[in-house]
């Protein structure tokens, strides 16, 4: 009986103890593990649980690569808070020809036209465009008209198709730079010219985030994901920055970073649109200060030239959304290239035809804006700059 009463007792305990492991190790681990089907020594331990119990994941290896990256806010990546502006903004309400270096002769009439007759006026040579109400063909001559009553030959004139690139609106300011790509190529599986490429292509006008940024020789290069690089010059970065810029009276700006070639609008100590700009090339430069929008126009025609033997004239008819904030320097649409992201202009601050009517929109006269160069290279003497157009 004794005996028996013994065995009783150690088989009781033996099925308590298992009893207690079984329950134990459960909870033990859901309270530690979100993932409980992933081991200790699993290479896939989740970032939280990395995170929260670095002791129970590698430091070396995938792991501890995951952890890494996991700090850094690539993996999991969060997506931005912004999306691209409705395209409808992009709707111009013209149409619009290139017109040949060499210029145009005005006609009062389709017949004069036709037969090169009676020209009642020229556009001078340069870097044309002008916009159209109606197109006509006879005796196998096609004609503009583009204005009531003025017509023009369209033999040296060719129909053009704005930029649909648009910028984005945020609902909140993001975490980290963002920028978009400039030109399309592989990225890099480090930073270097000398690394091997990965086999992801990233487009022209891409967007990417910025998570990390060394300096190889010259040149900055930005993580864009994990084991992905990108070199600064196929790059136009927008450092998110809501703090109010010195001299600006209030907390709604425009900001322009000549250099990136982006613009950001702030309200209220928030980002809340973002894009690319072409702004003022060498010699034409964009003037760097802290202004004001003092005229809003939904259209104007701009034209004229800085050289003396006037061999850099510009005659463009029909300029959208633009608003003037530096005596003849505007921020406007620009229908007749899809350069942006890089400086382009005769000092103006131009913006896709979408981005264009965004700002213009959202803008209003007295609107401050607040124009930059983080590396000091834009001139900032008086003397470097006229009126502008």
């Amino acid at each position: 009986m004794t005996e028996l009463s013994g065995s009783w007792r150690n088989g009781l305990i033996l099925l308590f103890l298992a009893i207690a492991i079984i329950i134990l190790m459960p909870i033990e681990s859901a309270a530690a593990d979100p993932d409980p089907g992933i081991g200790t020594d699993d290479y896939l331990c989740t970032p939280r649980f990395q995170l929260r119990n670095a002791r129970r994941c590698p430091e070396a290896g995938p792991a501890g690569r995951l952890a890494e990256l996991a700090r850094l806010g690539v993996y999991p990546e969060k997506p931005l808070p912004a999306h691209k502006i409705d395209s409808a903004l992009g709707i111009i309400p013209y149409s619009y020809l290139r017109l040949g270096k060499g210029g145009a002769d005005k006609y009062g009439s389709v017949q004069d036209a036709v037969n090169r007759k009676n020209a009642i006026g020229r556009i001078k040579p340069g870097f044309l465009f002008a916009s159209w109400i109606d197109r006509y063909e006879k005796s196998g001559v096609v004609v503009y008209m583009i204005a009531s009553g003025v017509y023009i030959r369209g033999d040296n004139a060719s129909r053009i198709t704005a930029s649909t690139f648009r910028g984005l609106v945020f609902s909140r300011t993001p975490d980290r730079a963002f920028a978009w790509v400039l030109g399309g190529d592989f990225t890099s599986a480090a930073p270097g010219h000398d690394q091997p490429l990965t086999t992801h292509w990233v487009n022209r006008y891409d967007v990417v985030q910025i998570y990390d940024v060394t300096k190889v020789g010259d040149w900055n290069w930005y993580m864009v994901g994990p084991d992905e690089w990108i070199e600064q010059r196929l790059l136009a970065i927008v450092d998110p920055d809501p703090v109010r810029p010195f001299h600006v009276g209030d907390n709604r700006w425009i900001a322009i970073n000549l250099h990136e070639q982006t613009l950001a609008a702030y309200d209220d100590g928030h980002l809340v649109y973002a894009t690319l700009v072409s702004s003022g090339s060498p010699g034409w430069w964009t003037k760097p200060g802290v202004f004001y929008v003092y005229e809003k126009l939904e259209s104007d025609t701009m034209a004229g030239s800085f050289e003396a033997d006037r061999s850099d004239y510009y005659y463009l008819e029909d300029v959208p959304w633009t608003l003037y904030y530096d005596e003849g320097r505007a921020i406007h649409g620009a229908y007749w290239h899809n350069k942006f992201g890089y400086a382009t202009s005769h000092g103006c601050v131009n913006l896709s035809p979408a981005d264009g009517h965004w700002i213009y929109d959202w803008a209003w006269e007295g609107t401050w804006v607040y124009v930059w160069d983080p590396t000091g290279e834009t001139p900032t003497d008086e003397k470097a700059y006229g009126g502008g157009v």
